[in-house]
């Protein structure tokens, strides 16, 4: 069933390649975005959350909406002024949309919506389901702000779908991007102990993963969105070196370096999180990149 799907945060890295996916497999989409024209074949709508404006036609003919919003959480240093704006942009951006549902007549039926592995945060070598409890500290608090406000949509008895997404492997943004800049020129090396759990997951798959949640419609509640194989930072590292062709000879960066570069933002990269994706592959989902080395040389290749 082709369908008409809204994406908001769709300039950015899975933005732009659900939106190619999308169009591929038939589907119409449409944008929202603070600037008119981020991508001149996607018709766009403005919004601008700060002021609470919204283009009211964004909605038209709309039957699904991905929700991607959201500032970058490694971005910048998390001060109390970022912190809110990292729950803000997740948050008050969809409660914008649901404000336009109550005020305006539509047909969306569902809302697919991006979450991240941080609601787990630090849990060393456990296997996080979706039935575990959250963390308590900023990232999980962040995350549990996130999906609650869009559960908000159960007043229009939506489908809500929500994936708590893992570290996204792609060459040109992100981690990958970061973690491998140093490793080209030689300098690379883990983090901290390097045997924190990175649950990890091929940009392409993260991609495949949303289609499912649009095209499924039995797809409901919270899902890790993750290759069935995380591996440590260390075997990440390596991984890397071994793909680019290049030593790794560099003691690890100590953790109390990280902490006093990053702040509490080291939490990013220190905290140990190990997700199981059972829940997802029992739908049939099927990941295309599931081991780290076919990735990587797909990636680079």
């Amino acid at each position: 069933m082709r369908k008409k799907v809204l994406i908001t945060g769709a300039s950015g890295t899975v933005g732009k390649a659900l939106t190619k996916l999308l169009l591929d497999k038939g589907h119409k989409v449409v944008h929202l975005s603070r600037s008119a024209k981020p991508n001149s074949k996607i018709e766009t709508y403005q919004w601008d959350v700060k002021k609470q404006t919204i283009d009211e036609h964004c909605l038209d003919g709309v039957d699904t909406i991905v929700h991607l919003a959201g500032a970058g959480i490694a971005d910048k240093r998390w001060t109390d002024e970022r912190k809110k704006v990292l729950i803000e942009s997740r948050t008050e951006t969809i409660r914008l949309i649901y404000k336009l549902m109550r005020e305006k007549k539509n047909q969306v039926k569902e809302i697919i919506s991006a979450s991240a592995a941080g609601y787990y945060s630090d849990r060393g070598d456990d296997l996080m389901s979706e039935a575990d409890l959250p963390a308590n500290d900023f990232l999980a608090n962040c995350c549990l702000f996130w999906e609650a406000a869009v559960d908000e949509g159960k007043e229009f008895n939506l489908r809500i779908a929500k994936f708590r997404t893992g570290v996204i492997l792609d060459k040109d943004s992100g981690a990958l991007q970061k973690i491998a800049a140093p490793i080209k020129y030689g300098f690379g090396t883990p983090l901290g102990n390097g045997k924190q759990w990175v649950s990890w997951i091929h940009l392409d798959d993260v991609a495949e993963m949303y289609l499912k949640g649009i095209d499924d419609e039995t797809l409901a509640g919270a899902y890790n969105m993750s290759s069935p194989y995380p591996i440590t930072n260390a075997s990440l590292t390596k991984s890397i070196a071994n793909q680019l062709k290049k030593p790794l000879w560099l003691p690890n960066v100590p953790e109390f370096a990280l902490k006093f570069a990053l702040g509490e933002m080291a939490a990013v990269v220190l905290g140990s999180t190990k997700m199981a994706v059972k829940k997802i592959e029992e739908t049939g989902f099927k990941f295309k990149f599931p081991e780290i080395k076919p990735a990587l040389k797909d990636i680079y290749g």
